[in-house]
């Protein structure tokens, strides 16, 4: 949808382009209107300023809905006075078959310099205090016609499986590690289980390591599995089968891992017989006394490094800071402003606010009365 005229453009909208073709233009674009439930779509988002005699800005966000996520994978801002311009990147996936709306909130917010410069004399980091003229634009939502997925389908998206174990014989009871992972392209490839638990084995599982990998026009992921076997007998680990479908080729295929038997071996009786008859004799532990001087040395330490670094800023202390020559040789208000701002602006934030109003604000200051109060907070 972009916002220059056209001769196919409907009516409607080349009304709303009158009242803010004006100040600026806007293009939301995505990469298909027919997709695939869970199919990775690009959103572009982009706005540009046209009218250049005012400052603009804009806040865009995308209207929450359950039917569909949405990730960011890119974004620049340009906030130029009089030049803004943004361009968003982001992939969004539907989650449900049918008609999905994708609604947009889009506010404009006009300003001038005036207002700019005064919002900055108070809090500099207080953006909230800037005054502007917010309007409201109605931007049409994109209308996607999703498409139902093969049966069965389990992963959506263009992935591989890789896996380890660690080994096939192990003593009873013993856990065998096994790890397995899913990446590429697409949905995000976590499933609540990938084996189902059976009676002849116990299996342990963590929660499954998500990693998001955005690049410039889509996003990647790499979903680690941690798992952990173990049994007093010899069993077998069905096989796994994921089925998966690529919207890009619209085909289907299977992820798997082929059965596995492990070979486990009792302990002999011998091994669990304890063949030691008396313990250790009691002794005094004298443990505490050594955890007791070590945390006294630590005290000690740090109490000295203290005197000492308290003694060096005394030393220090009588040294003339450069800074007062530099502010001395400054001749005019804009000149000490700089000056300020570049050295340290929270150290001199109270002056530099009297600075900023005396210089874009129209008031009235005593800049020798300036100069001295900041050679005698250096000092």
């Amino acid at each position: 949808m972009n916002k220059n005229p056209g001769k196919l453009v409907l009516f409607f909208l080349c009304a709303f382009m009158v009242l803010y073709g004006e100040n600026f233009v806007y293009d939301f674009h995505i990469s298909k209107q027919n997709p695939y439930e869970k199919e990775a779509l690009l959103l572009s988002i982009d706005l540009n300023q046209t009218n250049e005699d005012i400052v603009l800005f804009f806040d865009l966000s995308i209207k929450k809905n359950s039917a569909f996520l949405v990730e960011q994978i890119d974004s620049s801002q340009d906030n130029t006075l009089h030049h803004a311009k943004i361009h968003y990147r982001y992939i969004l996936y539907p989650l449900k078959t049918g008609k999905v709306n994708v609604a947009f909130d889009l506010v404009e917010r006009v300003t001038d310099e005036e207002k700019v410069a005064y919002s900055f004399s108070g809090d500099r980091d207080d953006f909230k205090k800037l005054e502007t003229k917010d309007h409201k634009v109605d931007v049409p939502p994109i209308l996607l016609h999703v498409k139902a997925l093969p049966k069965g389908t389990q992963l959506v998206g263009d992935f591989k499986l890789t896996y380890e174990i660690g080994k096939h014989r192990a003593q009873s009871y013993e856990p065998v590690a096994m790890k397995v992972i899913i990446e590429g392209e697409g949905y995000p490839p976590k499933l609540k289980h990938l084996y189902s638990r059976g009676k002849d084995f116990t299996l342990f599982e963590q929660e499954p390591l998500v990693q998001k990998i955005p690049m410039k026009e889509h996003l990647k992921y790499k979903v680690t599995y941690i798992l952990a076997l173990s049994h007093d007998k010899s069993f077998t680990l069905p096989s796994l089968r994921l089925p998966a479908f690529n919207p890009v080729t619209k085909k289907t295929y299977l992820l798997s891992i082929p059965e596995q038997h492990f070979e486990i071996t009792q302990p002999k009786a011998a091994e669990l017989v304890d063949r030691t008859d008396n313990p250790k004799p009691l002794h005094t532990d004298f443990s505490w006394l050594t955890s007791l001087l070590s945390c006294l040395v630590v005290f000690f330490a740090g109490y000295f490094t203290a005197l000492a670094w308290k003694w060096k800023r005394k030393v220090t202390a009588g040294e003339k800071d450069p800074l007062t020559e530099k502010v001395a040789a400054c001749k005019e208000e804009k000149a000490l402003l700089q000056l300020l701002m570049a050295t340290d602006s929270k150290r001199f934030e109270n002056t530099i606010g009297k600075l900023e109003k005396s210089i874009y604000g129209n008031g009235k200051s005593n800049f020798k009365k300036i100069k001295q109060e900041i050679l005698e907070q250096i000092e």
